[in-house]
């Protein structure tokens, strides 16, 4: 199993950043993926998640209306459109497998907000 994030970078207060996550090594049409954040010195915190046929997606209270998740079951891989980003968005993002539990990780990509 290998999770592949890809898309972080610097942006500026109020642009937007896409982030992909490549997944490869199972069925990943029969799995929900999920994207969590880590900012320096805090815990890795859920940001989204979407159920294996995209059908059902969830957010974290302060992503609602910035964040959308996303997935191409045909290009077994995860998105998350991220817009009107805010310094406190700055963290390394990860995608996982799973919805509530997860056991496989990406390396995560860097994301960071700032003028």
């Amino acid at each position: 199993v290998q999770l592949v994030e890809s898309g972080g970078g610097l942006v500026q207060p109020g642009g937007s950043l896409r982030l992909s996550c490549a997944a490869s090594g199972f069925t990943f049409s029969r799995y929900a993926m999920s994207w969590y954040r880590q900012a320096p010195g805090k815990e890795r915190e859920l940001v989204a998640v979407i159920s294996s046929t995209g059908g059902s997606t969830n957010y974290a209270d302060s992503m609602k209306g910035r964040f959308t998740i996303s997935r191409d079951n045909a290009k077994k891989t995860v998105y998350l459109q991220m817009n009107s980003l805010k310094p406190e968005d700055t963290a390394v993002y990860y995608c996982g497998r799973g919805w509530a539990t997860h056991d496989y990780w990406g390396q995560g990509t860097q994301v960071t907000v700032s003028s």
